[in-house]
């Protein structure tokens, strides 16, 4: 083993918008009242020898790739930090600003990005790398029913957003702490678990959700900073207590008491501290796209609508995909890779690795990637890095359902129907230092 030191450090910042915000997550025009919650970003930085990283929390939807992108150059030229070891993760709270842009879900919240978010990922990243210091790592897991999945299967075979109790979903929370090794003094709580952040509903209140009121109360309890990383969260909704995965924001406070009591078993459950290894494994990701709908399909798609610009949500998304796709048809079919491509950044601190996503992954996929992970607490990231709406898993593509649109009509171009297994397959052979076979 390398016998460098690993060090950690970690900083918070405030990132709440002003009330009178619209919120995102669903219609464009939900307007803020006040404040339940204030939202943040949390950095955690590592290092060890001539290798760092850095991994952000931010309490937000989802985060438009191109808007992630930048962040992450300037917080590399601020830090030093590698532009491709820098994961910034979204909590997917639906009561925060847009930073998403996906379409039919409004504009991204330009003024809150450059007055507040912005700034304060910077100040974060670089408070956090300026607090580096010699630590040791201990890991706690228990078995939390806070999430279930929403895919609800009516009895005619349609899909709904309710609570499916036969439906798949992960129920291991995770605590990833992280101590100072010369004073004992707690640097960070790291919570893993994969759960939309919807609990609130429809409501007008600035929150983290459910997700906020379970890290107050186990940085109270435990006097260390503590943040929230959302994993697996694709099919999975808030276990509300009304039989659905929204409510309003008595909801979020009831399921985040819960949260709370499952959060303090995991904290309770660590084992011993251990020095860390800091690895950071790298590789390219690939899937096919499918091949383009015949053209006389998508002219008679597009001539179905009488008023797109009245559309919003899903219905706006699978609209612009038939019109995205008439384009690349009168421009002549222009030379498009035939598959999508990303650059995959493992982070791994000895017995954890976090497996980052810019979608938000379906639970078969993380519940895979664990059972055949080379690495014991194997915790996947949804919304890391960027945002490609939603990753279903192969079986479930044919019962259709919200998820499954919107996996089907983002972009012109889109993912074949085994994406899942590409993500999985390629993701394990990084972790075990295999080529590509494409390689």
């Amino acid at each position: 083993m390398d016998q460098k030191i690993f060090e950690a450090g970690a900083a918070r910042e405030d990132i709440t918008p002003p009330v009178g915000t619209l919120l995102y997550g669903y219609t464009p025009d939900m307007v803020s009242t006040s404040v339940h919650d204030p939202l943040n970003v949390t950095a955690a930085a590592f290092r060890q020898g001539e290798d760092a990283a850095l991994l952000l929390s931010i309490t937000l939807g989802d985060f438009n790739t191109g808007l992630c992108d930048g962040i992450r150059r300037q917080i590399e030229e601020r830090t030093g930090v590698p532009f491709g070891r820098i994961l910034i993760a979204a909590t997917h709270t639906h009561s925060g600003p847009n930073t998403s842009g996906i379409e039919g879900w409004g504009e991204i919240d330009y003024p809150y990005v450059e007055n507040i978010l912005r700034p304060a990922m910077l100040r974060a990243s670089e408070r956090a790398v300026a607090a580096l210091a010699p630590a040791e790592i201990s890991v706690g897991e228990t078995e939390s029913r806070v999430g279930i999945n929403r895919r609800q299967q009516n009895r005619d075979g349609s899909i709904s957003l309710g609570q499916n109790p036969w439906g798949a979903f992960d129920p291991t929370m995770t605590c990833v702490s992280l101590r100072r090794a010369d004073t004992g003094s707690g640097i960070l709580n790291m919570i893993h678990y994969g759960c939309h952040g919807t609990a609130a509903g429809l409501n007008h209140e600035i929150s983290r959700d459910w997700s906020g009121v379970m890290t107050d109360r186990l940085e109270k309890e435990t006097g260390i900073l503590t943040a929230y990383w959302n994993g697996a969260q694709g099919d999975v909704g808030p276990r509300l207590t009304n039989g659905g995965t929204t409510g309003d924001i008595r909801y979020a406070e009831e399921l985040g008491g819960i949260a709370a009591l499952d959060a303090m078993k995991a904290y309770k459950a660590r084992g011993v501290w251990k020095r860390g290894e800091l690895r950071i494994l790298e590789g390219e990701l690939t899937v096919p796209y499918k091949p383009l709908p015949p053209r006389d399909e998508v002219e008679k798609r597009l001539a179905s609508y009488e008023d797109p610009e009245s559309l919003f949500n899903v219905e706006k998304l699978e609209y612009v995909h038939w019109r995205d796709v008439a384009e690349e048809y009168r421009k002549g079919l222009p030379a498009h890779d035939t598959r999508f491509r990303m650059q995959e950044t493992i982070l791994s601190l000895g017995d954890v690795a976090f497996v980052p996503f810019p979608f938000e992954i379906f639970s078969g996929i993380a519940l895979r990637l664990r059972a055949y992970s080379p690495v014991r607490y194997t915790l996947s990231l949804s919304n890391t890095n960027g945002y490609r709406a939603y990753l279903p898993t192969r079986d479930q593509i044919a019962l259709g359902g919200y998820e499954v649109a919107c996996f089907l009509y983002d972009g012109a171009y889109t993912l074949s129907d085994d994406a899942d297994q590409y993500l999985v397959e390629g993701s394990l052979r990084i972790m075990e230092n295999r080529e590509s076979p494409e390689a």
